[in-house]
């Protein structure tokens, strides 16, 4: 395990200075029988969070919940997979999503990323929604050589583009290590590709950006910060010290103006087969979660 940890180290800090990072298959990452058990029950995590969002210089009202499930997905089409086989490679995907309202108008935002376990660069795609009453925006990563990125939106000058970036770190990414692996969490100068949702409502070029990295913690939760100087921006992801290191809250700072900040707080958190509770009545368990 030593000699594990070392070489993942080594590896990081190569990425660290913006070489190239590639997906090496014979490095693995242990999973251990407590994670086994807590991905693997046939259930997903479900956690609701009561949200303050900044948006237009103003504070907005809304919830935030974030869905972990272990799921089969094909590599070469980069798609949940209907059944498992020896073809299928096993995610951890999060769903996480937004709603808040802005005035008379609604946002929904929704980003999914998948990370396949036990390995190391685990990232394999990401993709982002946000809808409002202007139009739309969607874009798409997939990890394969490098970073593929397309992009649809309503808005002039972002419409309709197709990306190749050199293969990075990905914010979305860390979330999945928080959950999996906070022990490996790069700190440090990293070069860095932001959330789409970020970098969509905020109309930056998607491109890789210089972020400072470091991990602390108080008395109850540890907390990763990202910091990024060109778009004065910090994330700070809160996430419990013991397995299996369950996200708490999270905050966003615009570094120029504090009063801008965008806040999430966990309500709830509960296990549940979510796609089968479907029914007329499955509705009280979104009573369960705060969220009606």
């Amino acid at each position: 395990m030593k000699t594990i940890f070392k070489i993942v180290t080594v590896l990081f800090l190569v990425g660290c200075h913006g070489t190239q990072i590639r997906t090496n298959e014979s490095l693995k990452l242990p999973l251990s029988q407590e994670f086994k058990s807590y991905w693997f029950d046939g259930t997903a995590e479900i956690s609701s969070f009561s949200l303050i969002q900044s948006r237009y210089g103003s504070p907005r009202d809304g919830m935030a919940v974030l869905i972990f499930v272990t799921e089969d997905f094909l590599p070469d089409r980069q798609v949940k997979a209907n059944q498992k086989s020896q073809k299928t490679q096993t995610v951890l995907k999060l769903n996480r999503t937004k709603n808040f309202n802005t005035g008379i108008y609604p946002y929904s935002i929704m980003n999914s990323s998948f990370g396949r376990l036990g390995q190391y660069n685990p990232l394999v795609k990401i993709t982002t929604s946000i809808q409002e009453w202007c139009g739309q925006s969607y874009l798409q990563l997939n990890r394969r050589s490098g970073l593929n990125i397309t992009s649809h939106s309503y808005f002039e000058g972002e419409a309709d583009q197709k990306l190749e970036i050199q293969d990075a770190l990905t914010e979305d990414e860390l979330w999945h290590w928080v959950r999996t692996h906070p022990d490996q969490l790069p700190q440090g100068s990293l070069k860095i590709l932001p959330a789409f949702e970020f970098l969509r409502l905020y109309h930056k070029p998607i491109q890789l950006y210089t972020a400072i990295a470091t991990l602390d913690s108080n008395s109850d939760y540890n907390m990763y910060h990202l910091e990024y100087p060109e778009l004065n921006r910090k994330l700070s992801l809160i996430f419990e010290k013991k397995a299996p290191y369950q996200i708490v809250g999270w905050e966003e700072h615009d570094l120029n103006n504090p009063q801008n900040t965008t806040r999430a707080k966990r309500i709830k958190k509960i296990k549940l087969p979510y796609w089968k509770l479907n029914r007329l009545g499955d509705e009280t368990f979104r009573d369960s979660l705060g969220l009606n």
